[in-house]
């Protein structure tokens, strides 16, 4: 019997080991010590046996290994008219590709696509760049908010309106932004959405290029007027139209396995540059595309590769630290309780339950601007002109319901004036609305989600990703309040985790991602628990339709594949 490195490396008389009791114990040394020298020393290549070729002609053998591989998902000639790519019989890409197929320096030579160089060189430009991107479109987009919320209600509102007419200044400011969201989809194009993403790395591996700019300009104005939605997606979107480009021009690569791993390398990139987190970002990117954990797993680790550069790139270019950008208090949490979980499973399922809710309200909510004609792109302006009309209403009532809650989580969470709310204003809206109970942080969890739900059907661009952790936190000082033993720190990022999993599927990166951002490691069992109780209790509801199965997994990898096994077993 040939051993493993035997297989696929050929027959090697100096690893003969027999099957001896004597020499059984030295079997790893050698096998271990071989191994090494052959990394170091490469053999030439050997003849492979064709014969086993005959067990079916789906499988082939990979040219450097030997290992078998199949057809099923074969490289493409990518036709750029529909991006939809074309099958190629002479290319094969269903194997995995083998990375480290002789020894660093012969790989770093030939750079041969899928080895360990060609992917640190491709990861390297890929976070660069993306760092970059996001970097650029965060300064921007502050700036702009900068100038809209603070520095022209300096100019001609504080001295010159009335003290009761200035709330005025939150509807202005979110009609002309919506106008601005209306034009640029209407004359730049669709710039599509977190759907949209999904749909094309699983169908071609890539976004065209052409996505960026309308992509830009449309959450822009979308997020700059006090828009409920986050720059999660759009900065996905814009780093992956990055990467593909990357790809497939720079790269000339064919194989659409290859160009997806380089696209999920931009989306994991720009995850990462944003939440600050180089493990979180990047898992979330991976999971985002399917409902049930992580598919395309065999581009994990240079995902999170190109999504530590990027992380580097954009604390550098920014000036700051890597650390959490939440507190709730100056304490943080000391330990965990083992009733943590139980308590993180019952909030994740009241998460779930919330947002089930949210999904049918979104369903309602759409079929009425269906029914008013307005989600065709041709009525872009009108469309978002509708929708802002609720959000400025909820925004004037509750200025804690604008923007996307990155900034506002803190003074949700803490139940703080609204005095300190980074960008709304005026700051106590048309009533002086506080959120200085359990009834009014309750009313801020659902104003939060209608809003959100009327920015979705409106067609502004962006996110829920913080615009959901935000409500969470509304809701979870709700729970709080009924449950004052409760741990306001676990209540709150349970609460967020159970309403953003439910909704995203992302079950495993989440919790990395809230920890993180709110410094509350010890809450990681808890939050953990919530995500995986929501992302169960709602696994028959797909709220995201694109998050399809991965078609060129063996059954067994999914919950499919159990008909088969079950036959299999009668066999």
């Amino acid at each position: 019997m040939m051993a493993p490195h035997q297989q696929q490396y050929g027959s090697t008389e100096d690893a003969q080991v027999s099957d001896g009791k004597e020499n059984h114990q030295y079997r790893d040394t050698i096998v271990a010590g071989e191994s090494l020298l052959t990394s170091l020393f490469p053999k030439p290549p050997q003849e492979i046996d064709p014969s086993p070729m005959s067990i079916d002609q789906k499988f082939h053998r990979c040219h450097s290994c030997g290992q078998l591989g199949s057809h099923e998902d074969e490289d493409i000639q990518l036709d750029e008219e529909d991006g939809k790519g074309k099958e190629n019989s002479n290319y094969f890409s269903k194997h995995i590709h083998c990375r480290t197929r002789t020894a660093f320096w012969e790989d770093a030579k030939n750079m041969e696509e899928g080895t360990i160089p060609h992917s640190i060189i491709v990861g390297l430009i890929v976070g660069i760049t993306c760092g970059c991107a996001v970097f650029l479109y965060y300064k921007v987009l502050f700036i702009l908010m900068g100038v809209a919320w603070k520095e022209l209600p300096k100019m001609f509102v504080m001295d010159q309106w009335p003290e009761h007419l200035q709330v005025l200044w939150i509807p202005l400011v979110l009609f002309v932004t919506a106008i601005g969201t209306g034009l640029s989809v209407s004359i730049l194009g669709d710039p599509g959405d977190l759907a949209y993403i999904v749909k094309c790395v699983h169908a071609k591996g890539y976004i065209t290029i052409d996505h960026l700019v309308p992509m830009v300009f449309a959450s822009l104005f979308s997020m700059v007027g006090g828009g409920p939605i986050g720059p999660e997606p759009p900065l996905v979107a814009i780093c992956a139209c990055i990467a593909g480009f990357i790809s497939r021009n720079l790269f000339k690569q064919r194989n659409r396995n290859m160009i997806r791993k380089h696209t999920l390398m931009g989306m994991g990139a720009a995850l990462a540059a944003l939440f600050g987190c180089p493990l979180g970002g990047p898992l979330f990117a991976l999971e985002v595309n399917s409902r049930f954990g992580i598919e395309y797993f065999e581009h994990t680790v240079e995902t999170v590769f190109s999504a530590t550069v990027s992380v580097m790139v954009m604390r550098f270019l920014s000036g700051g630290v890597m650390e959490s950008i939440w507190s709730f208090s100056d304490v943080k949490l000391a330990n965990g309780q083992p009733t943590d979980i139980l308590l993180g499973a019952a909030l994740g399922l009241l998460g779930a339950l919330v947002t089930t809710a949210y999904g049918a309200w979104l369903s309602q909510v759409l079929k009425v601007f269906d029914y008013l004609g307005l989600l065709d792109n041709k009525f872009a302006v009108r469309r978002a002109l509708l929708a802002t009309c609720f959000i400025a209403v909820l925004g004037m009532l509750i200025p804690q319901v604008l923007f996307w809650g990155e900034l506002e989580f803190t003074a949700i969470a803490t139940m703080a004036p609204s005095s300190s709310l980074p960008y709304a204003w005026p700051t106590p809206g048309l009533i002086g609305f506080e959120m200085n109970s359990g009834l009014n942080a309750f009313i801020v969890g659902v104003a939060k989600m209608v809003t959100i739900s009327f920015a979705v059907a409106g067609g502004y661009r962006g996110g829920v990703i913080f615009p959901f952790f935000a409500a969470g936190a509304a809701f979870g000082r709700c729970f709080t309040s009924i449950f004052p033993s409760v741990n306001v720190p676990l209540a709150t990022l349970c609460f967020a985790a159970g309403i953003e999993v439910s909704f995203l599927r992302t079950v495993l990166s989440t919790p990395i991602i809230l920890c993180y951002l709110s410094g509350e490691q010890q809450a990681m069992a808890g939050v953990l628990s919530a995500s995986l109780v929501s992302v169960f209790a709602t696994s028959y509801i797909p709220f995201i339709k694109t998050q399809t199965l991965r078609n060129d997994l063996d059954s067994n990898f999914s919950h499919t594949g159990r008909q088969s096994e079950h036959n299999d077993s009668k066999m």
